[in-house]
């Protein structure tokens, strides 16, 4: 089940951290410190989704 939830990691994290860097840039936050806070806020959430999501597989 490890190999699958990393294998979704990156599928996840890449869609979460995109998600929230958009809505960092139509809530008005163009600058450098708050999309890379967006990034980093869904890279740290992918990891439970991604866990939660493998065990629904699995």
């Amino acid at each position: 089940m490890t190999r699958l939830t990393l294998l979704l990691f990156s599928i996840i994290s890449t869609a979460l951290m995109g998600a929230l860097i958009i809505a960092a840039l139509v809530s008005g936050h163009d600058t450098l410190q708050p999309i890379l806070i967006a990034a980093a806020i869904g890279f740290v959430a992918a990891g439970p989704v991604s866990w939660l999501v493998a065990r629904q597989i699995f």
